[in-house]
Order: C-alpha cells, then structure tokens, then sequence
C-alpha cells in the first residue's frame, strides 16, 4: 500500500482499551528490535512475535513495516522536542538545534531513524521531519508575531535541519552542539531583513 493512499494507522482505533495496548506493544517491539545486538530486521512477522500478537493484526492495521516504522517515528518524535521561547529568532533556533542534535546523538533514536529512512522510504522520511518542521515553522511564526521578517520554512529547513540529519543518518561525525549553533548563525547571517541572500563571491 503506497504512501499516498494508505490511511493513517490512527483511523479507527479508540484511546486506551485493546487497540492501545496493541500499539504500544508493537511500538516496544520495534523499538526492542532496532536496539539488539542479534541484528534481526524488524519484519512484521518478527514484529508481532516478539509483541505476542498475530501477524494478522500488524499486517491490517500498518500494512507494511515500512508505515509501522514510520508510525513508531511519528510517536517518538511527537513533542520530544519543546519549542523553545527564548525571546529571540537567534535563541529560539539554537536551543531547537542543539536539543535536535542532542536527540539524534542518542543511540536508539538514531538507530530508529536510520531504519525508517531506509526501510520507509519517502513515507518514513516524511515521519521523520514533520514534527521537526512543525516544531521550526512554530519557531518562525513567533517571530512574524513579534514583527520580525524571518527566513522561510524552506530556508530554514535546508539551512538547519537537512544538515543535522545528514550528519546523524549517513556520516560517523559527531553532533556537537557547537556544529548545531554554526549552522544557524550562517543561517541568519545569509538573511537579510529584505528577504533576500546574500550575494555569493562579492556579487551584486
């Protein structure tokens, strides 16, 4: 079932009851899965093994392991990280960037990560940014509200979170907070109150 025309994993079920305690123990499952050291890929057939559930209802309710990876991302991301309020554009985007960095710095997380971008594809890709890119745009809307001019989501996404990413999901180097704070002030340093980037090589 692609991405596109699956329903959300969440349609249908109730809070609390049978439906809940499925979830989390599958939830769990993965999560226990993704951190062994025995190196089993978290198929559904394992998944509900390893939950005490029949593969029948995994299957029914997620489809594929790659939409049950992206349901456990979507919940693991999901108010994780507070948006911070720290009275400026600069302030709020360094401490958002150095509690991302500091996440993805965390083995688990970055194993759960890795395994949804790999295995989930464009569906698991998008559970990875969405809440983080809700978390930045809340960012940047306080700062129209305080009459500041602010770079787009876009930008900003590019400039801050594409980075943090890359680094953490396809290289070894570490996730310092100081790389984190360096990424957002050439951010605002490429700014400039007009909406527009700064000329590159002392162009005009």
């Amino acid at each position: 079932m692609s991405a596109a025309t699956s329903p959300s994993p969440h349609v249908g079920s109730r809070p609390g009851g049978r439906s809940a305690r499925v979830r989390a123990a599958v939830h769990r499952a993965v999560q226990d899965l993704l951190t062994d050291e025995t190196g089993e890929l978290p198929t559904i057939p394992v998944v509900a093994a390893r939950a005490g559930v029949h593969a029948t209802t995994v299957y029914r309710r997620w489809g594929d392991v790659g939409e049950l990876l992206a349901d456990v991302a979507t919940s693991r991301f999901s108010g994780d990280i507070v948006v911070p309020d720290t009275g400026t554009l600069r302030g709020d985007l360094v401490r958002y960037a150095c509690d991302l960095a500091k996440d993805l710095a965390d083995p688990d997380t970055l194993t759960l990560v890795r395994a949804t971008v790999g295995i989930g594809g464009g569906h698991g890709v998008a559970a990875c940014r969405g809440e983080h890119q809700r978390q930045l745009e809340a960012i940047l809307e306080r700062e129209r509200v305080r009459g500041g001019r602010p770079p787009s989501l876009e930008r900003t996404t590019d400039a801050v979170l594409a980075p943090l990413y890359y680094r953490a999901v396809f290289t070894n180097e570490p996730l310092a907070p100081e790389c984190a704070r360096n990424l957002v002030t050439l951010l605002l340093a490429d700014w400039s109150p007009g909406l527009r980037r700064r000329p590159v090589d002392g162009g005009n």
